[in-house]
């Protein structure tokens, strides 16, 4: 497949393509000879470009002239708010879902890394033409809301003097403590707390509420919630069950109710609901294609499921359940995007429990710690699918190695010319500037990666992968700084001076863009 790509080696070129390999076999023609045709061929000034060359066995780098590309500096300056974005998604509707944590306790940092990814990847969407819903969709029943609320009566009847012991599977944060005591407060006919079905309603309510102010703190708005328990008093389950098995995708065994999975890779076929003598209940896989099917049917045609990797092996059996329903939804619905676990440390010693909640670190307590933007950052600068850890005492520090003060920096330098030459930035066109004195190598390279964004965001939009971004704005940032300090800006000559005026305040626009991109702010001063 032809590949036009930067060149890791400035010195091969701006810009290098293997087209003519890609056409060696369909022409019946050495490589060499293809890309010499091409060559001849190309009316190479039209597109700025000053020289093409042959390397290696057959690929064509090209090289622009510099004063050609800066020029391209220009339409950041004309249209910052909008720098980057396309059209490419076309108004076509997408669905990210992530966090979707069950409302039994503070957000931990697991489900912290989900809504850094899940939101930045919503914006990647947005930025891209798409329409995006961001939803949340959270188990309000289930065996862990049951221990909830064990766990809150359990507390409850231990503020009336009562020896009552968390049951097994149950929560032991200090959290649990504070709804059992507001439950009283608000419930004082039930001190007791005899009445489970109240304490559960109460106790999802206050967690809900609890995980509504961590999102806030983070930054992160939802624009649906959906119920698991919907899925059964709409009656979604039963008829998704039914159109499986009208389907001939099932098999009954033993009792037990069977979906074929091996047919689409699976090691076995799924049990999708057990045996009257297992309970008779439905698999936990069932209802998720139920909702998945829910998803198709409000017109979502790209949907993508921000988790942890431990729900690795759902995804064959929710695809499997989709496909096998054959209802048009396309092989590869939903998009997974599953992260690796995060390890917090701080003084080199990892940390493991949270004041409030007992057992785990939550958002909170690093967003208290280090702000927002650090832990946005952090959490979004490696591939989901690597492990992370969470360096608290680097996020805190104010040097160049925590790499979210280095690019707030490099912005923050870049509006300081403007403060110190009393300069409106705003006032910054470029029209009637020679952009060709731009020709200093690290002027040339910062153009070329400020110029690389918004191909970037389209590439990070198609992959769901946000850390694109994080990596563009530190390579970013330390351009401008290497350019900040070799090249001076003010008390040039005019010429000089008023092109790398044009150049700070794209690289100012630019870097705020992809800050902006990812939920961080871009500070003036530091």
């Amino acid at each position: 497949m032809p590949h036009l790509e930067r060149p890791r080696d400035p010195s091969f070129g701006d810009w290098a393509t293997n087209v003519a390999m890609t056409l060696t076999k369909p022409l019946a023609r050495k490589p060499r000879d293809v890309a010499e045709a091409l060559i001849a061929a190309m009316d190479l000034p039209s597109v700025g470009a000053t020289a093409a060359e042959i390397a290696g066995p057959g690929f064509i780098n090209f090289r622009l002239d510099p004063g050609f590309q800066a020029r391209g500096l220009l339409q950041i300056l004309a249209a910052p708010e909008q720098w980057g974005r396309s059209d490419v998604g076309q108004g076509a509707n997408a669905c990210v879902e992530f966090v979707s944590a069950n409302p039994t306790g503070p957000l931990h940092v697991g489900h912290g890394r989900q809504a850094a990814l899940g939101d930045a990847i919503s914006a990647l969407l947005e930025a891209t033409g798409w329409k995006v819903s961001r939803e949340f969709y959270y188990n309000d029943g289930g065996v862990q809301i049951a221990n909830l609320a064990l766990s809150v009566q359990a507390r409850v009847r231990e503020l009336s003097g009562a020896d009552a012991a968390i049951p097994e599977g149950g929560y032991h944060g200090e959290y649990i403590r504070e709804i059992a005591s507001n439950y009283v407060a608000q419930h004082p006919e039930d001190r007791e707390g005899n009445d489970l079905n109240a304490l559960r309603v109460f106790a999802v309510a206050a967690l809900r509420h609890e995980q509504d102010l961590d999102l806030q703190a983070f930054g992160v708005k939802f624009d649906t919630y959906y119920l698991e328990s919907s899925l059964y008093t709409d009656g979604r389950v039963d008829s998704t069950v039914k159109a499986l098995q009208a389907s001939g995708h099932t098999f009954e065994e033993e009792g037990a109710l069977f979906l074929r999975t091996t047919t689409v890779g699976d090691d076995k076929d799924r049990v999708m609901k057990k045996s009257a003598a297992k309970g008779g209940d439905y698999t936990y896989f069932v209802p998720d294609v139920a909702y998945h099917v829910t998803k198709w049917e409000r017109g979502y045609t790209r949907a993508i499921n921000v988790q942890g990797a431990d729900h690795h092996s759902t995804t064959t059996r929710v695809r499997a359940g989709l496909q096998a329903l054959e209802i048009g939804i396309p092989k590869g619905y939903p998009e997974y995007v599953l992260h690796q676990m995060v390890t917090v440390v701080r003084g080199g010693e990892e940390v493991k429990i949270s004041k409030r909640a007992g057992s785990y670190v939550t958002v909170r307590d690093l967003i208290d710690d280090v702000g927002r933007d650090a832990v946005r950052y952090f959490f979004l600068m490696r591939k989901g699918d690597s492990q992370l850890v969470f360096d608290v005492d680097l996020a805190r520090s104010q040097s160049e190695e925590n790499p979210v003060y280095y690019i707030q920096m490099a912005h923050a330098r870049m509006c300081g010319i403007f403060r110190v030459g009393e300069i409106d930035a705003a006032s910054i066109t470029g029209a009637n500037v020679d952009l060709g004195v731009l020709a200093e190598p690290a002027e040339v390279e910062l153009v070329k990666a400020l110029l690389d964004y918004p191909a970037l965001l389209v590439g990070a939009a198609d992959a769901a992968e946000p850390h694109r971004v994080a990596a563009w704005l530190l390579e970013t940032a330390r351009l401008g700084h290497l350019w900040y300090h070799k090249h001076h800006v003010l008390g040039e000559p005019e010429a000089i001076t008023q092109a790398r005026l044009v150049l700070a305040r794209a690289t100012q626009l630019g870097l705020a863009a992809g800050l902006r991109l990812l939920g961080l702010t871009a500070p003036e001063r530091m």
